[in-house]
């Protein structure tokens, strides 16, 4: 899904924090929240604390040990960008049952994008009808 400009400057900032190891637990609590303020129903809602969770995490563990969430939210549509400062450790590993795998099967589009100033995620999250067949995620 391509941004136009105008969809760019309907979306709000919702929500933007640095983390780090000992705050990822309220990373977790604030997107929460904040999914089920943008109207996002129960299920949908832990999809993206799931998927937040694990971006925040792999930017403590595969990053600069800190990073930063930020939220945008418009018509229901969540759009989380977590970054850290790097250089890191390594590569965001990509395999069966690790994070950034799983934010893959349960968010709408992710982005990656990392080089030596650190790295960027986006996962964009629209609320899904309950005949939606993407509900399904294996």
């Amino acid at each position: 899904m391509r941004v136009s400009r105008d969809d760019a400057e309907t979306e709000a900032v919702v929500f933007d924090e640095r983390f780090d190891a000992f705050t990822l637990h309220l990373v977790r609590e604030a997107v929460a929240a904040v999914a089920a303020g943008a109207g996002l129903n129960e299920d949908r809602a832990s999809d993206v604390m799931l998927a937040v969770h694990e971006l925040a995490a792999n930017a403590v563990r595969h990053g600069a040990g800190a990073g930063r969430l930020l939220v945008r939210a418009a018509a229901g549509v969540l759009r989380c960008q977590v970054s850290d400062a790097g250089p890191g450790t390594g590569t965001w590993p990509v395999q069966q049952g690790h994070g950034l795998w799983l934010v893959q099967q349960v968010a709408d589009q992710v982005s990656v994008s990392s080089g030596p100033r650190g790295s960027y995620v986006t996962a964009v999250f629209r609320p899904r009808k309950p005949d939606d067949p993407a509900m399904e995620h294996g």
